[in-house]
């Protein structure tokens, strides 16, 4: 297990509005990661999708190896 964190391919989608499109990272242990990005990015969407209050339209999350994408 590389990443504590990994997003692969996440997409959202309200309707015909694309917040995010095939976003993936990796997070190790310790490591410091940011997201940043000017306004209307996608930030907000994809730490929503990764906390559980957004359910990705395509891709999927792990933590520690285990599929949260659920």
């Amino acid at each position: 297990m590389d990443h504590t964190l990994e997003v692969r391919g996440v997409s959202l989608r309200f309707g015909g509005v694309r917040a995010l499109t095939d976003v993936s990272f990796g997070v190790k242990s310790g490591e410091l990661f940011s997201i940043i990005g000017p306004n209307g990015a996608g930030k907000t969407s994809i730490v929503n999708c990764i906390s559980g209050r957004y359910r990705p339209t395509e891709g999927q999350l792990f933590y520690r190896g285990q599929d949260i994408t659920a």
